[in-house]
């Protein structure tokens, strides 16, 4: 026998399909009431009138309605009224459901992280324009700020203003009037674009270090932001293994060792990490591989919210590159 219950009713029905026993709600059917049952239901919890026939029917399996290995009987059905108040219960679910997403920092994460890759990409080309667009006019200017270079150009009211500002003599040849508010405009977008991606790292570097403690202490809150959503999330950065951590990001150049025979990669996005990308190349592997198993550890503890670590632990990595470093000071020899 199984014992079926949906939000409204409860049956009990044979191996032949016959309803031996149902029991349907009686109570006042609003929407916060069936919205609480459906709640209820999806907590794995059955309703009162499923209860109720499990004491009389203890031998019972009990099923949500729906459930494959219920047999085909005439099952209680609601009727218009009620399935309208059922669906306006469950639109206000799903409502609820999407609004609950927003407290998810995964998610959160990689709207961040994917918002100033774009910023970030936009805000270098404007910067790049710029450059090269001023210097037509002024070839003679050496860029070894680039942002103080555009906060120049968007300060200058005109060609000889900015030349003073650099230090330079005014070019014979100089833009119109026009021209050269279009350039300052220019400046002035390249200049707020870096101010908003500034803002928007920030934000990331906050929220990554509420979120993954451990790993920001160990490599930063930017890199350790991009891992997890790298990963597709904290819980499941946690339970890769530490060679699939090492590679996060080298994708691409992983598939293709597997398809043509090419070297491995090393490191993906942990090259990021001066303590490899500032080594010898020949140490660079090993250093990686370290690192990922480190980082495997620390996403652990933040995913089941240990104590997250601190300068000593981090410490101690740090000692374990340098150690590495110093036994690899000399390329290994090719034979």
């Amino acid at each position: 026998m199984w014992l079926g219950y949906d939000w409204r009713a409860a049956a009990v029905v044979d191996e032949h399909g016959n309803i031996v026993d149902s029991l349907e709600w009686d109570g006042h059917m609003t929407e916060h009431a069936v919205v609480e049952r459906l709640r209820q239901i999806a907590a794995g919890q059955p309703v009162r009138e499923a209860e109720e026939l499990k004491q009389r029917f203890p031998e019972a399996v009990l099923c949500v309605h729906g459930d494959p290995q219920l047999p085909d009987a005439d099952w209680p059905t609601p009727t218009s009224e009620q399935q309208a108040v059922a669906d306006a219960a469950a639109l206000r679910l799903a409502v609820e459901g999407v609004q609950a997403a927003a407290n998810d920092p995964d998610r959160r994460l990689e709207h961040l992280v994917r918002g100033s890759d774009e910023l970030r990409a936009s805000h270098l080309t404007m910067e790049s324009r710029l450059i090269e667009w001023a210097g037509l006019f002024f070839p003679m200017t050496t860029v070894s700020d680039r942002a103080a270079y555009v906060r120049t150009v968007a300060g200058s009211e005109d060609p000889a203003a900015f030349a003073e500002a650099m230090g330079i003599e005014v070019p014979a040849e100089l833009p119109s009037d026009k021209e050269w508010r279009s350039l300052v405009e220019w400046a002035e977008n390249a200049a707020q674009a870096n101010g908003r991606l500034d803002r928007m790292e920030n934000a990331l570097r906050w929220l990554a270090e509420e979120h993954l403690p451990s790993v920001s202490a160990l490599v930063g809150p930017l890199l350790a932001a991009r891992l997890c959503v790298e990963a597709h999330g904290r819980a499941r950065l946690a339970r890769l293994p530490s060679g699939t951590v090492q590679i996060l990001g080298a994708e691409k150049a992983f598939f293709h060792h597997l398809k043509t025979g090419a070297p491995s990669p090393k490191h993906g996005h942990i090259f990021m990490h001066p303590w490899i990308s500032r080594s010898p190349r020949w140490v660079r592997g090993k250093i990686a591989r370290m690192l990922a198993g480190k980082i495997s550890i620390a996403a652990k503890i933040d995913a089941f919210e240990g104590q997250p670590w601190g300068e000593a632990e981090v410490a101690k990595v740090e000692e374990r590159v340098e150690a590495l470093r110093e036994a690899n000071k000399q390329p290994p020899s090719r034979r």
